[in-house]
């Protein structure tokens, strides 16, 4: 079950950066579009778990992400940027598994900065000294994320 509640949770997010929603029940209809079967309850819960905020966007009252939520998935995102940039990596596949080898006690900063980093394709991450286990939805996202991390490594400290 807490696959399925990360999973929608990361369509809420997608969701809210797609377009305006205004009420838990359009956020409820737009779940359904993507799958998601949830309910009321489920929904309020998601909202006060993700921490989203009511803003002015298009001239509407509408959720959006805290500049909280936004700050700790874009400053994820840079860490990762920066461990790989600085730490040597490979990076090998394993059926819908990427495996990320690296220095010893490495891996688990690696694996936070990616958790943290909150990319929709990654269903989750294993750390162990060395090694990072990145589970990720389908074949289009392994190679999606393979290649979006290869970049990181290769960009660094460069936007």
């Amino acid at each position: 079950m807490e696959v399925m509640k990360q999973l929608r949770q990361r369509a809420i997010r997608d969701l809210l950066r797609e377009r305006p929603i205004r009420t838990q029940q359009e956020l409820a209809a737009a779940l359904r579009e993507r799958g998601f079967r949830t309910t009321q309850a489920t929904i309020s819960r998601d909202v006060a778990e993700l921490g989203l905020i009511k803003v002015s966007r298009d001239g509407v009252r509408a959720y959006a992400l805290s500049p909280r939520a936004i700050e700790a998935e874009t400053s994820g995102e840079d860490r990762l940027r920066t461990l790989l940039h600085d730490l040597p990596i490979e990076i090998r596949e394993s059926g819908l598994i990427l495996v990320i080898r690296t220095l010893p006690g490495s891996a688990h900063a690696i694996a936070a900065a990616l958790d943290r980093a909150r990319w929709p394709e990654v269903v989750g991450s294993i750390a162990g000294d060395d090694t990072v286990f990145v589970a990720v939805a389908d074949r289009a996202a392994l190679g999606r994320i393979r290649r979006h991390l290869e970049r990181l490594a290769q960009a660094g400290g460069r936007l």
